[in-house]
């Protein structure tokens, strides 16, 4: 089946309000605008997406797994591994592999110093085809790393797919360069959107988030 030419792909069930309020329920993403998260990489972000949370709810976990199982069943049915990218991919790919009962395997950040010192544990047979299984995806730098890891090991990657992104530019530009779309469960604007509707934010701190995503290096500085 051939891959929709498009960077940034919508999933094929209609889960992203379901998810939104699923994630905004349980605290998996908490929304700051007055008191901004700093990130890893020094930016200052009024969200904070922390996806491992998925993992304590079924309900909210099941969604997820559903979502993803159906874009690979959809649009990649004869894809033979379900991988993750370490760490918060990992058990959804777990998940996602055993209902469709393919082989999972997850990739490393960086190889192991020790024993065999892969960085691509679990099958992965050269000429295999794979989807990777990401949580979040922002600057998509982790997830197209992990993409040419797999490569490196002669696995045809087909897509990525993450539970939620912030469809920031350098992720599009991640993508392009590599020519492996990405799919997402979640988009950050549909999240806003929930958010306000359900309460969790003030209407009158939309325009301030949404901004945060088209400048995010210059969000909070004076």
């Amino acid at each position: 089946m051939a891959t929709p030419a498009a960077w940034l792909l919508d999933s094929p069930l209609n889960v992203q309000e379901t998810l939104a309020r699923g994630l905004l329920q349980i605290r998996a993403v908490e929304l700051r605008p007055d008191d901004p998260f700093t990130w890893s990489s020094g930016w200052k972000a009024p969200i904070y997406c922390d996806n491992r949370k998925i993992l304590g709810y079924p309900v909210v976990r099941d969604v997820v797994v559903r979502g993803l199982q159906s874009i690979v069943a959809q649009f990649y049915p004869g894809t033979d591994i379900v991988a993750g990218a370490a760490t918060g991919g990992i058990a959804h790919a777990a998940m996602v592999a055993d209902r469709l009962g393919l082989p999972t395997a997850y990739v490393r950040s960086s190889a192991k110093g020790h024993g065999r010192q892969r960085r691509v544990e679990g099958r992965c047979d050269a000429g295999m085809s794979a989807i990777l299984i990401e949580d979040t995806l922002s600057t998509g730098r982790s997830a197209y790393d992990a993409v040419e890891a797999l490569r490196e090991e002669g696995i045809h990657v087909l897509a990525v797919c993450a539970i939620f992104s912030y469809d920031f530019a350098q992720a599009a530009e991640r993508a392009a360069a590599s020519g492996v779309p990405a799919y997402r469960l979640l988009d950050y604007s549909k999240l806003i959107s929930v958010a306000t509707d359900s309460g969790y934010i003030e209407p009158a701190d939309v325009d301030r988030l949404l901004q945060w995503r088209t400048s995010p290096e210059t969000y909070g500085r004076s």
